[in-house]
C-alpha cells in the first residue's frame, strides 16, 4: 500500500504540470487484483475517432498463437475481443470464465484474446514466450489468441474509442459488425445475452458511455486541484489541509452534482472527512456505497482506511464501515477471483470487525479466510 500511495503522489506531481485528462490515472502502474490493471508509461491519444455503434476495427495483430485467425466479421455472428497481458493477474483470473462462455456459445460467438502492453524497456515479448504461456494455460484459455501489433492494435481499439489503457478490457462486436459494448469481462455475461437475443440498446449504451466519459474526465481533474493539500505520506504527523480539500471538492460538486460519488471524489472526500470529522466520513461512506459508483467506492474507502490508520486513531464505526466495504466487494466480485485474494479480504475484514468491537463477525470472517486458505493449499498440492 505504501508503494501505491507513493505512486499516487507521483501522479499528483505530474498532474500539477499537465492538464488532467481521462487517462491521467494511467501514468502509474497499479494492479487491482479483483478488478483491473492500469498500464505504466503508455501515452494515449485522447482524440477519439469512434463511438459505440460504429463498425469494428480490423484486428491487426503481430501474429496468431492459437485458434483460427479472425480476418473479418461475418454478418449475423457475434465476436468478443478480449485484451490482456501475461503480467496482468485480473486478466489471467478471468480466462477460465471466458473459456466457459466460449464453449457455451460455440458456433454463435467467436472469442479472441489479444495480448497487449507487453513491451518493457523497448523490448517486446517473443512469440515463443507467449506461446509457451498460452500452452501452459491449456483449456483455461480455450479460444483464439493473438499478439498485438504495437503499431496498430492499441491505437485501433483503445485510443480510437477513447478508452483508457486498462486491462482486462472486453469489446463486443454484434451481428452487424459494430462495436456494441466496451467494458470489464465481469459484466460480459449479461451484455452478451442481450446482444445475442437482439435486446441490447447500442444507442442507449453509447449515450451512457458519453455521459460516463464526461464525468470521468471531470473526476480526474480533482487530482491536480487537491494534491497540494494532501500532506506528506512519509510524515505521520502531516495530515495536510483537509478543509481546503473539502472546499475544492464542494465547489466542483456545486458546479456538477453528479461528481459527488465518482471514484476520485470519493477517495479525497472520505480521506479529508476522516481527518476532520470521522462520523461525517462514516455517513458519506455509507452514501457512497449505496450510489451507482458503489463498486468503486468500496475499494476507495478500504484504501483510505488502510492509509490513514497509520496516522489517525481510527474510530470503531470506521473499522466497521471498512469491514462492510470488504463484504460488499466480495458480494460483487467475479466468480473467478483467486481464492488467495478472497481469503485476504476476509482476513482483513475479520481484523476490522475485531477493532470495531464485533467479535462474532470477526470470528465468522476469519473462519471463512481459513477455509479458503485450506482450499488453496489443497488445490496447490494436487
Amino acid at each position: 500500500m505504501k508503494l501505491k500511495i507513493q505512486l499516487l503522489l507521483l501522479l499528483c506531481t505530474i498532474s500539477l504540470t499537465v492538464i488532467a485528462q481521462k487517462d491521467t490515472s494511467t501514468a502509474f502502474h497499479n494492479v487491482q487484483k479483483d478488478s483491473s490493471a492500469k498500464v505504466d508509461s503508455i501515452k494515449k491519444d485522447t482524440s477519439a475517432t469512434r463511438k459505440l455503434g460504429d463498425l469494428a476495427p480490423q484486428l491487426r495483430v503481430r501474429g496468431w498463437i492459437k485458434g483460427t485467425p479472425v480476418t473479418d466479421y461475418e454478418k449475423g455472428k457475434v465476436y468478443v475481443v478480449e485484451f490482456w497481458a501475461t503480467w496482468c493477474a485480473p486478466c489471467i483470473a478471468s480466462m477460465p470464465h471466458l473459456s466457459a462462455l466460449a464453449r457455451k456459445y460455440n458456433g454463435k460467438v467467436t472469442f479472441s484474446a489479444i495480448d497487449v502492453f507487453e513491451t518493457h524497456e523497448s523490448k517486446t515479448i517473443s512469440m515463443e514466450r507467449l506461446k509457451a504461456f498460452v500452452d501452459g494455460m491449456g483449456r483455461k484459455m480455450d479460444f483464439n489468441i493473438a499478439a498485438e501489433d504495437t503499431n496498430f492494435t492499441v491505437r485501433d481499439w483503445f485510443d480510437a474509442y477513447n478508452f483508457e489503457h486498462v486491462i482486462p478490457t472486453t469489446f463486443v462486436v454484434d451481428g452487424q459488425g459494430q462495436v456494441a459494448w466496451i467494458g470489464h469481462p465481469i459484466h460480459l455475461d449479461t451484455v452478451l445475452e442481450k446482444v445475442l437475443n437482439n435486446t441490447w440498446d447500442v444507442k442507449g449504451a453509447s449515450v451512457r458511455r458519453t455521459n460516463d466519459d464526461y464525468l470521468n474526465s471531470l473526476d480526474t481533474t480533482v487530482i491536480s486541484k487537491v494534491c497540494r493539500y494532501q500532506g506528506k505520506y512519509s510524515d505521520l504527523n502531516d495530515l495536510g489541509f483537509p478543509d481546503s480539500t473539502l472546499m475544492v471538492i464542494n465547489e466542483m460538486v456545486k458546479q456538477e452534482p453528479k461528481l459527488k460519488y465518482t471514484p476520485w471524489m470519493v477517495h479525497y472526500t472520505f480521506t479529508a472527512l476522516l481527518r476532520t470529522d470521522p462520523h461525517k466520513a462514516y455517513e458519506f461512506g455509507k452514501q457512497a456505497m449505496a450510489s451507482s459508483y458503489g463498486w468503486y467506492a468500496n475499494g476507495r474507502i478500504i484504501d483510505a482506511i488502510r492509509d490513514d490508520m497509520r496516522k489517525l486513531s481510527t474510530p470503531k464505526e470506521i473499522y466497521l464501515l471498512g469491514a462492510e466495504c470488504h463484504q460488499a466487494k466480495i458480494d460483487r466480485s467475479p466468480p473467478y477471483l483467486p481464492i488467495g485474494d478472497m481469503a485476504k479480504q476476509y482476513h482483513e475484514m475479520a481484523e476490522w470487525y475485531r477493532r470495531g468491537g464485533d467479535k462474532l463477525k470477526a470470528i465468522a470472517a476469519e473462519k471463512k479466510a481459513i477455509k479458503l486458505w485450506e482450499k488453496e493449499l489443497k488445490n496447490s498440492s494436487n
